[in-house]
Formats: C-alpha cells, structure tokens, sequence
C-alpha cells in the first residue's frame, strides 16, 4: 500500500526554517523546546494560534530576523487563556467542548475567559455582549455543558464588576468618546482620620446628592452581615429590573451599553472614583509611580469587550473555532446614517435605571458563578480590577454583591500592566477583608493599598485568622506586566489612556501554579500577548496613534509591533 505523502502546513514550515539555524541567535534567545518549562507551568493548556502570527513569523524568517521570530514564537507556545464572547449558546458549547476535550487528552487545564455579559466595556472598544439576562443565562448555561466534567479555570467576565453600568457614566459612555477615570477617591485625609478613628468611606454611598451608588452597600440588603446576598437585594434587583424595563419601552430609552448622554455623567459611584496618589504605603519598590492614570476599563486589550472605557484594550474581537483558533472580527460599533434624518432624542437613563443595570449585572454574575462553580473539575475568579484602579473596600462591595462567597477567588490585573509586588499585595488585602467581611467585621475597617505596609501588615495579624484554605484565592495576569504600568511624559496628551498599547511593555512570568503564595493559585497569561487593546487616539481625532504614529490595529487583533515589543522587553527573558 502506497505510503499518503505528507504536505506540511504553513506553520510547520516557519517552524522549521526557525529551527534549523537557531543556534544563531541562542545569545539572544533561548531555544524554544517542544514543552517550554513544563514543570513550572503545571500542565496549563495552549491553545493553537491564529493566522496572523505565523504570517508575521514567516515575514521575520524571510527578512533573516530568525532570532526574533524565535521570541515571537516562545510567546505563542506558551499557555495563555481562551477567550469567549459574543457566540451563540450552541455555539460557545461546542467551542468549549472542543477546547476542554483537547486540553483533556493533554492532561492540562485549559484557562477560560468568558467575556459576554450584557453592556460589556460601557458601549466601547469592546462594545457587546448578551442582550439582557435571559440571553446571558443562556449562554452560561451552554458554557457549562461544554465544560461537563472536565477541568478549567475560569476568569469570569473581565471589567464587570471594576467597570459596572452605573460607572459608565464616568467611564467614557459618553458619545464624545473621551472617559473620566472611573476611580475610587483617595482623599488626602484619608490616612489621617482612619488614625484618628473616624471611619472611611471605603466606595460606600456617602450620601451625596445625585450620585449613582453601583455598589449598594447598605446593610438591609445584606444576611446577617456577613457579606451574602440576601432576600432583601434578590427582591431590589427584580424590582427595579422590571421598573427599568417598563420605562426603556415607555421611552424607548438606549440599550445596554449604549453612550449616556453628556447630562447624565454628573454623578456616579464614590467607588467609581480611585486616586491611589503617589504614596509609598504599597512598599512596590518599583520607583514607579504608583498614581492612578487608567481610565474605567482596567482590563482586557484585545478581547471581547473593552477598551476606551477602560483601561485595557484586549478584547477578543474574534470568535475561537472549534480548533483553538481565532477568527477576527470587528468590534461592535454604532453605525452612523448615509443620509440625514430628522434628530431621535433619547431620553437619557435615570439613575433608577442605571441601578437596575447594576442590579442586573451583579445577578448574572451571581448566576454565572452558581452555575459553573460547582462543576467538579471548574474554579471560578471574579473580576478584581487592579490596584490602580479600586480601593480593596470599593472591590470587596462589589465581590460580595456579585456572589464572590461561592466562587473560588478573583482575578487581577486582567489585560494590564501593574508589578507582581502590587498585585500579591492587592490580592492578599482582598482576600483578607472577604475574611473579616465574612466573620462579621466592617468593610469599612479594612485596610486599602495605600495604608503603610507595616501598618497594614499589624492590621491583618490582630483581624485575619483565618487559614489560607478558608479565604478566597486570587490569580494575576501576567501577560504584559513585565515592566510594569507605562507612565506618559506630563502634559504629552490629553488622554494619555495608559492602558491602550503602552510603549516598552514587555511579558512578564510564565503562567504557573507554583506561586509560592497560598493565595494565589496561579499567574496566568490571560491577555493573549501580541493583541491590540484597540485604535488608541489619546485624545486626538485620530486616527494614528500618537504615541506610536502609527494606526493601531482594533482591539483584538494581532499587533506585530507590540509583539515585538513584548519579547523584546520581557522580564524574565524569553
């Protein structure tokens, strides 16, 4: 019987024209073996790369830079998460089958990042999403069929607790596209009169006039105040929920996610609002500036769901195909009339709305964690933001709301840059306060990441009993973070969005289990590494880029330049 000849693929072929003269560039980069640092990456799972890279290797080979597509392909064949968003629940089963099942024969564990929620990234660069809670428990449900009984990790819905609906307002909703940080407040008296013993805000609603609390602390919607959903809230959400929607079709008020009006962005939730400063309380060593400059959308560049409304432009604007890959596709945007037509006025969202997109919000979170948790293989992280952007009091209110109790931990740092130093620090004073929280203390009387070191470090000792095994855990992204936030040059523009396609970035530690730290179960490449965060303007009318001075490719797609970049400046080196 005549032997079927063999034709490699495209990628074969790259592979093996960087194969063969490798040796070249071993002073630059170490050679890359078939299962880069197994060991160290406790058997996480890699999914197949798109098109785009290997097109981009195949032009480094051919120009002779074989060191660089070297780099370049370590980075793809390292373990980095799958993104989902935007699929049809039979579709998104049967991609999550797919991938669960390959990552199954391969004894690893897949990493899955599930970016759909309704409103995601306030109507941005990662603008999308289910239709409303219906569609959205639908589509988690499939996701738990596809999963079945096997393993993976699961970092749910990137930015929607750091970036709720009630934030959009000052999170760049607004049609003119330029966002106010969406940040907790900071206030320079903070430090002092929480030594004085006057309490501290901590994101709760302090009262002022307008506002749109998104974090609905109040104690009557919590049982017994141990930090869990109660009756109370169940019966808030479905109230207002049906409120709002009589009043979006009275009104024929915008959908979820759609641009606030400029007259609505008066107020927004004080935990909206986070100005870490520039003290030294968090004990980084960095040297780096520690103030708050990201915009509302700490997360992810490049997928589903965000952008300028944040700080992260790595939406996965593609779909995964049922073999691991990812087809681009673009980014929802409003689209504008060929011709003019008479003006729509639409009224704009109350803040009795914007609570019940809140409200809702929290409860699809709350029924996505229900449903995927307690599947025998999965562990679910909610979203944590990063320590630039909330105070840990402002992100614990929003955990509890959102069902944080039974979930395994949180993510942080999701699509951004901050230094492993401050994420472990961010994580550990979270899971902390979700301890004291839980055994009856006051949210408010926790410490924040501007509190001395020393200080909060006494606090945690005398408050904190609990064993590692009783708090939540927490995972970090490390994908970018290697050389830690970008800070822009003074005055070098009027939006200097920090978060989209920093200069100078490099990756940061391979994703691995072994942390060392019993609460933190893993740092992960979350960010697929080499995607856009999306076409950064930085207050500009565009379209380059002009820190760049080129135009950068919408969020989600491959950004060959930033993937330079990226193994360029990798700490530790490729």
């Amino acid at each position: 019987m005549r032997r079927r000849r063999t034709i490699p693929t495209k990628p074969m072929a790259v592979l093996a024209a960087i194969a063969l003269p490798l040796s070249s560039a071993a002073a630059v980069y170490a050679a890359v073996p078939r299962e880069p640092r197994a060991e160290a990456l406790n058997r996480l799972y890699t999914p197949p790369a798109g098109t785009a890279p290997y097109r981009q290797l195949t032009r480094l080979v051919r120009h002779g830079d074989r060191g660089a597509a070297a780099g370049v392909l370590a980075m793809l064949r390292t373990p980095h998460a799958v993104w989902y968003g935007d699929e049809t629940p039979e579709e998104v089963e049967q991609l999550i089958r797919a991938t669960t099942r390959r990552a199954a024969r391969q004894g690893r564990v897949p990493v899955l990042a599930l970016y759909n929620a309704p409103g995601r990234d306030c109507g941005n660069y990662s603008a999308g999403g289910a239709k409303g809670t219906a569609e959205y428990r639908a589509w988690i449900d499939a996701v738990a069929r596809g999963i079945g009984n096997r393993r993976a990790l699961i970092v749910l819905e990137p930015d929607s607790l750091a970036l709720l609906p009630s934030d959009c307002d000052r999170a760049g909703g607004a049609a003119g596209g330029h966002h106010e940080d969406a940040r907790d407040e900071f206030p320079g008296e903070r430090e002092g009169a929480a030594e004085a013993g006057e309490e501290l805000d901590g994101g709760v609603d302090g009262g002022v006039e307008g506002d749109v609390d998104g974090d609905v602390l109040d104690s009557e919607l919590f049982a017994g105040g141990a930090g869990v959903l109660g009756g109370a809230l169940a019966g808030a959400q479905a109230q207002a929920q049906a409120e709002a929607e009589a009043r979006l079709a009275a009104q024929a008020a915008p959908p979820v996610g759609a641009d606030l009006p400029a007259d609505v962005r008066a107020g927004g939730p004080e935990d909206a609002r986070t100005d870490v400063g520039t003290g030294t309380g968090t004990g980084t060593g960095t040297g780096t500036d520690n103030t708050v400059t990201d915009t509302p959308g700490g997360r992810p560049a490049g997928h589903p769901a965000e952008q300028p409304a944040g700080q992260h432009g790595d939406p996965h604007t593609g779909r995964p195909t049922p073999d691991g890959t990812v087809k681009p596709t673009h980014p929802a945007r409003p689209t504008q009339p060929t011709q003019p037509t008479q003006p729509t006025v639409r009224p704009a969202p109350t803040p009795a709305e914007l609570r019940a997109r809140t409200a809702a919000r929290y409860a699809e979170i709350h029924y996505a964690v229900d449903t995927l948790e307690p599947l025998p293989g999965v562990k679910v992280y909610l979203d944590a933001g990063h320590a630039g952007w909330h105070s840990v009091t402002g992100i614990v209110g929003r955990l509890l709301n959102a069902g944080v109790d039974h979930a395994t931990g949180f993510a942080i740092n999701v699509s951004h840059y901050q230094t492993d130093e401050d994420n472990a620090w961010y994580g550990r004073l979270i899971s902390s306060c979700l301890a004291y929280v839980a055994d009856g203390g006051d949210i408010r009387d926790c410490p924040d990441q501007r509190w001395p070191r020393l200080r909060a470090e006494r606090w945690l000792e005398i408050h904190v009993l609990d064993e590692p095994q009783e708090m939540k855990h927490f995972v970090t992204d490390t994908s970018r973070n290697g050389r830690g936030p970008w800070t822009p040059r003074a005055g070098s523009h009027a939006d200097p969005q920090p978060w989209c396609n920093p200069p100078g970035r490099g990756l940061g530690i391979r994703p691995t289990t072994r942390t060392g730290d019993p609460l933190h179960d893993a740092a992960l490449w979350v960010k697929t590494p080499g995607e856009s965060d999306g076409q950064c303007l930085r207050g500009t009318a565009g379209p380059r880029d002009p820190e760049r001075g080129t135009v950068d490719p919408e969020a989600g797609q491959w950004f060959p330049e930033q993937a330079l970049e990226l193994v360029r400046f990798a700490r530790p080196s490729l």
